[in-house]
């Protein structure tokens, strides 16, 4: 598997699905939340409403509508609160419940933000190393692609250092 790391929006990605770091409701939200919302259009959360929430560390997929990606992978990263409340499992489960889907949706390409490290107050450096080694530790044929697409130039210099490190 190829693991990238790029500085941009990832509602601009053509790849075959970006994740999308949502809330329980997966109704739109602030951050990333909402700019894929808004991004996709009205459809999203016309389709969003059916789909009746999903729970913290699981994923749900729906189409990409107005983006170039054609799915989003909604998944609901946690709340960190003391790094002692499983928050670390659940982080981990959002990546590979992510990739979970995008393979069996046949996605050759993923692009991830960086989960639960907003609002949500993951520490950041953390929340990269478990970003990576969830993915490095995917034995799925796909996706071949992975993208940590970081927004900030402070969070993509962590991921190339941490991919760096780790090779």
């Amino acid at each position: 598997m190829k693991l990238d790391v790029l500085r941009g929006d990832i509602c601009t990605l053509e790849v075959d699905a970006i994740v999308n770091a949502a809330n329980c409701s997966l109704l739109g939200g602030g951050g990333v939340d909402g700019a894929i919302h808004r991004a996709a259009g009205p459809e999203l959360l016309e389709y969003c409403f059916k789909l009746h929430g999903c729970d913290t560390g699981n994923a749900k997929i729906t189409p990409g509508f107005r983006l170039p990606a054609k799915y989003i992978i909604h998944t609901v990263g946690p709340v960190y609160d003391d790094g002692k409340s499983g928050e670390a499992e659940k982080l981990k489960s959002c990546y590979l419940r992510s990739l979970q889907l995008a393979a069996e949706s046949g996605c050759r390409s993923i692009a991830f933000p960086c989960i639960s490290t907003g609002i949500y107050g993951y520490p950041k450096d953390e929340a990269a190393h478990i970003a990576v080694k969830a993915v490095r530790s995917w034995t799925g044929e796909l996706p071949e692609e992975v993208i940590f697409c970081c927004f900030s130039q402070d969070d993509e210099r962590r991921y190339v250092e941490l991919l760096a490190d780790l090779n």
